[in-house]
């Protein structure tokens, strides 16, 4: 009779804690079109996110999205600790980083929004529009550091070269794609922002920005793609020689045919269960609308198709 006893006001305890337990975690009330969401996003596609959070809001005012402009390792951090549960990046998680996250009870999956280019720009009084990547990949190396080593006509003297951040997706795009190692030049140095970069590039002559492609569209050209007039954008030959008729602008269409020589993939990684505002979101970016927003800011659309038109003058 005593364990009888025993067993129900076990049973009655164990059920009041699980109560107290359930009043401190309520249920989830967002849903894929409604609630709260915040994404990290790495500053180089915050342009495109915040059209993406503009129109997907519009369409669904229940919902509200939290737009954090952050560099990309901060981003990913705050997804393995679980702070938040989408974030836009320039890579993958790898197999180990979402074992990881499924060791947490998390259910990490990616989907590719867009393609981007990674834009080389220089102040709109420099006459030096066109380099070669062997000459770029010199430059970051070290071994070129004048203007004037690439033109000698050229008297703007040192290369300062400006990157985003520190811990930005273009600065691993770069050591990982360009140089193969870590970034050797004097001059080189990283602002807070892309938007940093803009106005220093705009404002020095001798200057030699990298900046993501999605911060140099022009919203008042809506008849074709073209970059803002605060700077220039170079155009890249994978030739030993640049020439006007073997470089390239980071167009979509040269990113497509990969003429460009600069490219990357944009994810959008989550950590969240389907069903849920995250999710929705993430669902949009990749569906027709979202693409098509994609495709009005510069970048090269991932799920949508694309027509390809020659124009002969």
């Amino acid at each position: 009779m005593k364990n009888v006893r025993f067993l129900v006001l076990f049973g009655a305890f164990a059920l009041s804690f699980i109560s107290c337990n359930r009043e401190k975690r309520p249920e989830r009330t967002d849903t894929t079109t409604s609630g709260e969401a915040e994404i990290f996003c790495d500053d180089c596609f915050i342009p495109l996110m915040r059209e993406e959070k503009v129109v997907f809001e519009g369409l669904n005012v229940a919902a509200q999205i939290k737009l954090t402009a952050t560099n990309e390792k901060e981003a990913l951090n705050a997804l393995f600790s679980d702070s938040v549960r989408l974030i836009v990046a320039a890579r993958d998680l790898t197999f180990k980083e979402k074992e990881m996250l499924r060791a947490k009870k998390l259910m990490p999956r990616s989907t590719k929004v867009a393609i981007d280019g990674v834009a080389l720009i220089i102040n709109p009084s420099n006459k030096d529009s066109l380099i070669t990547v062997d000459d770029f990949k010199r430059i970051l190396d070290g071994k070129l550091t004048s203007w004037k080593q690439l033109n000698p006509a050229s008297r703007l003297g040192s290369i300062k070269v400006v990157f985003d951040n520190a811990g930005s997706s273009t600065v691993r795009y770069v050591q990982d794609s360009v140089t193969k190692g870590k970034i050797k030049s004097p001059n080189a140095f990283a602002c807070k922002n892309n938007q940093e970069v803009l106005e220093y590039v705009s404002k020095t002559p001798n200057s030699l920005g990298i900046i993501g492609l999605n911060w140099l569209n022009n919203p008042l050209d809506t008849a074709e793609f073209s970059f803002t007039d605060r700077v220039r954008v170079m155009s890249v030959s994978p030739f030993l020689e640049a020439r006007e008729d073997n470089s390239y602008l980071p167009y979509p269409a040269y990113l497509i045919l990969k003429k460009y020589p600069f490219y990357r993939d944009v994810y959008m990684i989550i950590s969240d269960a389907p069903g849920y505002l995250p999710s929705g979101f993430m669902n949009f970016v990749a569906g027709e609308k979202g693409q098509r927003l994609a495709l009005k800011l510069g970048l090269v659309p991932a799920n949508s198709p694309m027509r390809l038109v020659q124009i002969h003058e």
